[in-house]
């Protein structure tokens, strides 16, 4: 990105402003990279945990599975999902407060003994599921903000900062030249017209 200015006193004043605000803000964004990378970790570590747990849990009932043929799957279903919001590092991210779940009744003489066993058991592996799914959801909305951040974060350090002093740089340099050819000029004017004004006086002499 060139950093567009021109070569004079109101465009250094606006390059050093530009420059300025981005040397101030710089360690505002690090501060804030850096916090959403090691959200990004903890999220992942924390979904890591739930699907091994949902794992063991699946692997801890497979003795049940011959029994899950006389299971009817309709007796219990997900009403609702409560969800609210909260701000992390500055990034809104979804939060699950709470499942509900819908489950029909079922007469305790005619099922099976273990259904209601069963039921909790669903209840179980079924937030747990939803748990490891909208925690996956929020790693994604805190690497895509950790990305966005970084980007940034070079853009100010490699680009921006950088273009803005070379800007400020020429301007100065210019401006110096400018200033040193306005003195030398006056200078050599001075030096004529006093060589002028000595002659006038000889002539007048003579």
């Amino acid at each position: 990105m060139a950093i567009k200015f021109q070569y004079n006193k109101t465009s250094l004043q606006q390059q050093e402003k530009h420059l300025k605000m981005r040397v101030r803000t710089l360690p505002t964004i690090k501060s804030k990279e850096s916090a959403l990378r090691q959200q990004v970790k903890q999220t992942k570590r924390e979904v890591e945990e739930l699907e091994l747990k949902l794992e063991e849990d699946i692997r801890g009932y497979q003795s049940m599975m011959s029994l899950w043929d006389e299971f009817n799957p309709e007796l219990i279903r997900v009403e609702r999902v409560d969800l609210s919001v909260r701000k992390v590092a500055g990034v809104v991210l979804p939060v699950l407060d709470e499942i509900h779940y819908e489950v029909k009744p079922f007469s305790i003489f005619n099922a099976p003994s273990w259904y209601a066993q069963g039921i909790d058991l669903l209840k179980t592996l079924a937030t747990t599921g939803i748990q490891a799914e909208f925690l996956r959801l929020k790693m994604e909305f805190l690497e895509h903000a950790r990305k966005k951040t970084t980007q940034k974060v070079n853009l100010f350090e490699k680009v921006q900062i950088p273009g803005y002093q070379d800007a400020i740089r020429k301007i100065k340099r210019f401006l110096e030249d400018e200033e040193s050819l306005s003195k030398s000029s006056q200078k050599i004017m001075r030096s004529n017209l006093e060589k002028r004004k000595l002659k006038q006086e000889e002539e007048v002499v003579l």
